[in-house]
Order: structure tokens, then C-alpha cells, then sequence
């Protein structure tokens, strides 16, 4: 009776394994290929939304900008622990005119964004101990603290002991 329950078990374990990856996508699905049914001067916003969907994200300089995304996760080896591994990452920027009209297209795959360099300067915070937003906001943090003034009463009352 034991050696059937274990063989329950067993079977039961292997055929809820599953030995194909797990892959989480995030996007647009398809992009390299929908991307390039875009005519440059040619298609207009109706039409890039009706191929691609709504952007991802929008910027406004001189024309808009629309950004789409198209990311694929896998979970790694088990050297790796399974922690998540990005194997496909695909943005597609779009500049179209104030008419509606797409000027201009740039396709990054995963390789390209490799070579992208990244400005390593950062900006220094502003407060200072002596600052006028430290003070206020010291005073500030005090009055929180002890809304009555009681704590600074009682300091006086001590000292004058």
C-alpha cells in the first residue's frame, strides 16, 4: 500500500514539472517585425497605434516622441540560483512632426543598448547644517515633536535649579 501511495506521489510530482522555460514578456509583442511595416513620412499616428498600440511612453520636445518596449525574462541555469536573466530587450523610439506624421525611427536591440555609454556624474545634495531649509525644517521636526513647548519649559525650569 505504501509503494502505491509513493508512486502516486511520484507521478503526480513529474507530470506537474514542466520542462520548458518560464518566460515573462513585457511590451510589445513582436516589435523588430511590426516596426517595420513604419514608413518613414508616410504613416501617421492612427496608423502607428492601430499596428503597434499605445506607447509606452510619450515625451513632447519640438515633435512627440513615443517609446516602445518590447522585454523577455527567462529564469537562468540553476548555477544561477534561477534568478531572472533579460534575453531579448527591444526599444523602437518614434519622432513624429507636428502633423502627425512619422519623421523618424530608431530600433535598439539588446546588443545595441550594450554599447550605450552612461554618464557616471551625480549631483551633490544641497543641505548644509547651516542652511535656511535645515533650520526650518529642524524647527519644523521640533515642533512635531513638542507641539505645547513643554519640553523647553521643563529645560528652564532645570537649569534654573
Amino acid at each position: 500500500m505504501t509503494k502505491l501511495l509513493y508512486i502516486f506521489l511520484f507521478f503526480f510530482i513529474v507530470t506537474n514539472c514542466s520542462f520548458k522555460p518560464v518566460i515573462k514578456h513585457h511590451g510589445v509583442p513582436f516589435l523588430e517585425k511590426k516596426q517595420e511595416s513604419l514608413i518613414i513620412n508616410k504613416t501617421n499616428k492612427n496608423d502607428i497605434r492601430k499596428i503597434l498600440g499605445n506607447p509606452s511612453t510619450t515625451s513632447k520636445f519640438d515633435n512627440d516622441l513615443w517609446i516602445y518596449i518590447e522585454r523577455k525574462q527567462t529564469q537562468s541555469k540553476l548555477k544561477n540560483l534561477g534568478r531572472m536573466r533579460v534575453f531579448k530587450n527591444d526599444v523602437l523610439v518614434l519622432e513624429i512632426n507636428k502633423y502627425g506624421i512619422l519623421e523618424k525611427k530608431e530600433f535598439y536591440n539588446l546588443n545595441d543598448m550594450q554599447n550605450i555609454e552612461v554618464e557616471e556624474a551625480t549631483t551633490k545634495t544641497g543641505f548644509k547644517k547651516k542652511s535656511f531649509i535645515y533650520e526650518f525644517m529642524s524647527s519644523m521636526r521640533q515642533k512635531i515633536n513638542d507641539p505645547l513647548g513643554q519640553r523647553a519649559k521643563k529645560r528652564k525650569e532645570i537649569r534654573k535649579r
